[in-house]
Parts: C-alpha cells; sequence; structure tokens
C-alpha cells in the first residue's frame, strides 16, 4: 500500500475542442477520457468524468487534485489523441508529491506552458504541518 494521497483526475467529456458539431456527436473530451481510462494509471489515481470545467474554447481540459493537503491544477489546450502520453506522465508526477507541486524543471512542457488555474490547499501548510 502506498503512503502517497489519492489522486483524482478530473476530466470534461463535455468538451468539443472549440469546434462547432452535432450535440450527438463523440466530443474530444469523451475520446481523451476514454484514452485516459485506457492508459496504465498509477495505483491510488482515479479518473472522473465531469460535465464542464468552463474552459470550452481553450481545448479539451482536465484537472488534478489530491486532497485538502494538495495543490489542485487544471490544464487546457489538450487535444485527445496527441496528448494523451504527455498528461499521463503528469499524473504519475502529480501523484508522487505530497504537496501537488511538481518541480518546474520536471513538469511536462505541456503543463508549464497551459494551467488554467493553480487553486490552493484547503489546508493552509502551517496547520498541515501541525
Amino acid at each position: 500500500m502506498s503512503d502517497l494521497p489519492p489522486t483524482e483526475v478530473l476530466v470534461c467529456v463535455k468538451c468539443r475542442r472549440g469546434q462547432e458539431m452535432p450535440d450527438d456527436a463523440r466530443r474530444p473530451g469523451e475520446q481523451l477520457f476514454d484514452a485516459l481510462n485506457a492508459a496504465d494509471l498509477p495505483g491510488g489515481v482515479t479518473l472522473t468524468a465531469v460535465e464542464c470545467l468552463q474552459n470550452c474554447d481553450h481545448g479539451c481540459t482536465f484537472a488534478l487534485r489530491g486532497g485538502p493537503d494538495r495543490w489542485t491544477y487544471v490544464y487546457g489546450n489538450v487535444h485527445e489523441v496527441s496528448h494523451p502520453d504527455v498528461i499521463t506522465d503528469g499524473i504519475a508526477r502529480y501523484h508522487a508529491t505530497s504537496d501537488g507541486v511538481i518541480p518546474w524543471r520536471e513538469r511536462p512542457e505541456h503543463f508549464k506552458r497551459n494551467c488554467v488555474a493553480r487553486i490552493p490547499p484547503q489546508t493552509p501548510a502551517k496547520e498541515a504541518a501541525e
């Protein structure tokens, strides 16, 4: 059993990646979710489909969160075909941290350039230390 806190990956399955398409068409966000669901994710990582992350015109979007003591990150400009391997690598790196912060030099390049939001932990650092 791992001492790492669990990680949840939230993937917007309604994403159209800024494209016009029929309501019943298979959306890029669904394709991204399926690609990540088929990937070899680390133990302790769960994948959750969500309806919308409000980043609709900026590629597919996903978020990484890991509980009240870790930073949460939202990433955009994701392509459902060319980015699943990069995302899987970033998920593993995030999951390996205790605070959710991947050192800058160790972040996948896409993560460095396409962070939509960084949300602080619910538990302030000094309270977490006590």
